[in-house]
C-alpha cells in the first residue's frame, strides 16, 4: 500500500472528523502504522500502544494471560486490546467502554474490534459503568481522555473506591495517566496515597515523556 509506504516520511491522512465528544478524530498512516489521533495526542496504536504494552509488561504477559476477564475503560482505537489478544494470546473475556459512539465507529472500521470474538464491546460512560455492574474483574485497565485533559472524577475517593471493590484478589489495575504540569504531578502524587496496606502501588514516571503509569495489585 503506497500510503504506508509513503508514511515512513510524511504522516498520510486516512479519515478526519469532528466529534462531539473527542473533538478532531484523525485516522492516519504514520512510520508504517494506522493511529487514531486526536487533536493533541495519539488516542490508540503509536506512542499510546507502546505505553500500555510497557504496562502489561511490568504486570507480566504470562501472568495476564492466565486471567479470566479484563475490564477496560476507555477503548479509543483498541490498542491495547490488540496486544492483549495478538501478543499476549489473551483467551478470555475482555469488557470495553467507550462513551464516544463515534469513536467506536472507527474503531470497528479501521482497527476491526467488531471481529474480537472475546471482546464485548459497550458504549457507556466509565462513571456509569462502574457504579452499576456487578462483575468483578483481573485486570482493570484505566485509559481515559479528552484530547490531553483527563476527567476528574478519576482521582475521587468514590471512584477509586469503586474500582478497587471490581478487582478480584490478586488482580491488578493499570492507570495510564497524562502529566504535562506542575498541577498534575501533584495530583498523581495525591493519588498515589489512597492506597492503603491491602493494595501494592508502583508508580513508572516519564513514560514516552508525558505519560505516568501506575500498575495497583490488590492483595487482600
Amino acid at each position: 500500500m503506497l500510503a504506508k509506504l509513503f508514511s515512513y516520511f510524511i504522516p498520510i491522512n486516512v479519515f478526519k472528523k469532528n466529534s462531539v465528544l473527542s473533538k478532531s478524530l484523525e485516522v492516519s498512516w504514520n512510520n508504517g502504522e494506522l493511529v487514531l489521533d486526536s487533536k493533541n495526542t495519539n488516542y490508540s496504536y503509536g506512542s499510546l500502544q507502546r505505553i500500555l504494552r510497557k504496562g502489561l509488561k511490568y504486570i507480566g504477559f504470562d501472568r495476564i494471560k492466565k486471567f479470566e476477564s479484563i475490564l477496560i475503560l476507555g477503548v479509543a482505537g483498541g490498542s491495547v486490546i490488540k496486544t492483549l489478544v495478538e501478543e499476549v494470546k489473551f483467551k478470555g473475556q475482555i469488557t470495553g467502554i467507550e462513551i464516544d459512539e463515534e469513536i467506536v465507529e472507527i474503531a470497528n472500521k479501521y482497527f476491526k474490534l467488531s471481529e474480537i470474538k472475546n471482546l464485548d464491546l459497550i458504549i457507556d460512560d466509565a462513571f456509569e459503568f462502574v457504579l452499576k455492574t456487578k462483575e468483578k474483574y483481573d485486570l482493570i485497565i484505566i485509559d481515559i481522555f479528552q484530547d490531553t485533559t483527563m476527567p476528574n472524577f478519576l482521582f475521587e475517593d468514590f471512584f477509586i473506591n469503586r474500582v478497587n471493590y471490581l478487582l478480584k484478589r490478586d488482580g491488578f489495575i493499570l492507570f495510564n495517566t497524562m502529566v504535562i504540569n506542575e498541577r498534575e504531578r501533584v495530583r498523581n502524587l495525591d493519588y498515589k496515597k489512597k492506597f492503603n496496606g491491602d493494595f501494592s502501588l508502583r508508580m513508572y514516571p516519564k513514560v514516552e515523556v508525558h505519560n505516568e503509569l501506575f500498575t495497583i495489585k490488590k492483595l487482600a
